[in-house]
Order: C-alpha cells, then structure tokens, then sequence
C-alpha cells in the first residue's frame, strides 16, 4: 500500500564527495523520486546525481538511497501520517 503525503519539508541530505560536485555542476534529476522510512530514518530513493566528470574509481552509484537529515519529531510525524 502507497501512501501520498503532498507536504513541502526541508531537510538536509547525507552526500559523498563526488555527488556534492554534481550537484553543483547541476546535475540531479528529482524525477520519480520519493522519501521512505526505514528503520526510524528517512530515505530518499531513486534520486538520480550523476557521476561526476573528473571522478576516479571512488565515484557514486547514481541511483543508490540517500538519508535524509530530519529532526526525530518531524520522522515521527510523517510516520504519524503514513499510519492514518
């Protein structure tokens, strides 16, 4: 079962060094990217950062989960609305 919770929420996100110089080239696609709770902590799952240009072998997968960084009340209250 899928729950949509349209709400606008800040939160920071928990990068690798090459996915931070992606992103600021501009290169992430937010297209068919949602967050999920897993075990108490908030993903945000098939968020695409490219790999970035001048990487080495220690570049990102491109599509892996990404934690986001949330207060545990905010977790909470998302949870609290999945579960209405």
């Amino acid at each position: 079962m899928t729950t949509i919770i349209e709400e606008t929420i800040e939160a920071g996100i928990a990068l690798k060094g090459t996915e931070v110089k992606s992103l600021r080239a501009g290169k992430a696609n937010l297209r068919d990217s949602y967050a999920e709770v897993r075990v108490g902590e908030v993903f945000i799952v098939n968020l695409h950062i490219s790999p970035y240009d001048q990487g080495n072998r220690f570049n990102h997968e491109p599509r892996r989960p990404r934690k986001l960084l949330l207060h545990r009340f905010e977790i909470n209250r998302l949870l609290g609305k999945v579960q209405q």
